[in-house]
């Protein structure tokens, strides 16, 4: 089991694991899940590392066909500016595979924010901490188990 999976069962809330064929060659990883496992793309969502400015990571979780509005991550975490990290420090702070990495579960946690069209939602899909493995679960409890804030924060 993975460090995600863990952290869902340490909770005690209801999840599910789902398994597809990782292919690391897709053009949108987090597309190709959703078709792989038969999925409605707004219910799979895909989680950033963001390099926040002055200094400092967080983690954004957006839908999978969504773009990340920066300016707006950078607002939510107070800081004036956002970028996407460097996918060799995300590695590094999260413990996961860039194309793995979970809301849950990480190294080093890093403040969350979870994109808020995941508010209407009865259950949504995160990674799950590896290539292949996702964790349907409601959006309430990914919240709680991250320390997550819930805000508007795609593109759109």
């Amino acid at each position: 089991m993975t460090p995600a999976v863990n952290a869902a069962k340490a909770a005690g809330v209801a999840f599910r694991l789902m398994e597809y064929d990782y292919d690391p060659s897709a053009d949108a990883i987090g597309l190709h899940a959703a078709a792989a496992l038969g999925l409605d793309p707004a219910l799979v969502y895909k989680t950033l590392i963001v390099q926040l400015e002055p200094k400092g990571l967080a983690c954004a979780v957006i839908p999978v066909a969504a773009k990340l509005d920066l300016k707006a991550i950078a607002a939510a975490a107070k800081v004036k500016k956002a970028d996407l990290a460097d996918p060799a420090l995300a590695e590094k702070t999260t413990g996961y595979l860039v194309g793995g990495i979970s809301p849950l579960g990480q190294k080093k946690p890093l403040p969350t924010f979870v994109d808020a069209s995941a508010e209407g939602l009865a259950e949504m899909v995160v990674n799950g901490g590896r290539r292949g493995l996702q964790i349907l679960l409601a959006p309430a409890d990914l919240a709680r188990i991250a320390k997550a804030t819930v805000c508007p924060i795609t593109a759109g």
